[in-house]
C-alpha cells in the first residue's frame, strides 16, 4: 500500500473541499441506474464522492454536477466504507475540465 507522502507526491492537481451536489448514472444505457451523491473533495482530474452505492474500481460512472448541469464520465479508483451504507468512491474524471467543478484551483 502507497504511504501518504507517496500518494501526495502522485496527484496531478491539488484537492479542494467541497459540498457539491451530484447526480451519479452507473450502468449500460438501457438499464442505467441513476443515484444521489455529493462530492466532497475535487481536484482537476478527479473526486472524492460520498454516496449509498460501492461499484467496483473500474466501474465506470457519469457524474452530473448538480448545479451546473454538466455531465463527465469517470472511473472508480477506491471504494470505503464510510459509515453504515454510506460509501466514499474516489474517481478519476477521463476529460477534465477546468471549470466542471465550478471552483478555482490553486496555481491557476
Amino acid at each position: 500500500m502507497a504511504t501518504a507522502r507517496a500518494m501526495i507526491e502522485r496527484r496531478r492537481s491539488s484537492r479542494i473541499p467541497v459540498r457539491i451536489p451530484i447526480r451519479l448514472f452507473h450502468g449500460r444505457e438501457s438499464e442505467m441506474q441513476e443515484f444521489s451523491a455529493e462530492a466532497i473533495q475535487v481536484s482537476r482530474c478527479g473526486a472524492l464522492l460520498r454516496t449509498s452505492v460501492a461499484p467496483t474500481p473500474g466501474s465506470h460512472l457519469e457524474v452530473l454536477h448538480g448545479l451546473s448541469q454538466e455531465r463527465r464520465g469517470c472511473r472508480v479508483i477506491r471504494v470505503r466504507g464510510a459509515g453504515p451504507g454510506v460509501f466514499e468512491l474516489g474517481v478519476e474524471i477521463y476529460h477534465p475540465s477546468r471549470s466542471f467543478w465550478g471552483v478555482r484551483f490553486p496555481g491557476e
